[in-house]
């Protein structure tokens, strides 16, 4: 089942994303206090859990960017997690889908992420030359346009993604 985080998850899901990261190269430890920085400063505008039997499997979040400088109704994916030992039972993907369609219904225009191109193109996320962001590689900066034009420019995170 997936459904909307709420306030009494939030120790679960920092140890889910604390977990989720830890090891991986990609990986710098900041994440479980991206998605704290995130909720304290009123930014995620879409936080989904995967439940199953009362336990929180997986979650995933959805904060605005800005595109130079302005806010544009376009979206940053991540962090996603899952728990380790249910990683590869798409868990993530389906979380995905989910925050993708609820970012729709909230009028988005699209969404970007920096990510393995290999992973998210099964979601239609690719890099587009139009976007980039400031210290991700090119081919790992990814848009997903929502049928709208894609703006020309570079995209700015939240400030919670600067957390150490």
């Amino acid at each position: 089942m997936i459904r909307d985080q709420r306030p009494e998850d939030d120790a679960t899901v920092r140890q889910l994303v604390e977990d989720a990261f830890r090891g991986r190269p990609y990986a710098d430890g900041s994440e479980p206090a991206i998605v704290e920085a995130l909720r304290a400063a009123g930014a995620l505008s879409v936080a989904l859990v995967a439940e199953e039997d009362g336990e929180i499997l997986g979650q995933v979040a959805f904060s605005p960017v800005a595109i130079n400088g302005s806010i544009r109704d376009w979206y940053g994916l991540g962090p996603v997690a899952v728990r380790p030992d249910r990683q590869g039972q798409g868990i993530g993907q389906a979380l995905i889908r989910a925050g993708l369609d609820r970012i729709r219904a909230l009028g988005a225009q699209g969404c970007v992420l920096a990510g393995a191109p290999g992973y998210y193109g099964r979601f239609g996320f690719a890099a587009d030359p139009r976007l980039q962001s400031p210290g991700i590689p090119a081919q790992y900066f990814l848009a997903l346009p929502f049928g709208g034009e894609v703006p020309d420019g570079t995209v700015t995170f939240h400030a919670a993604f600067g957390v150490a």
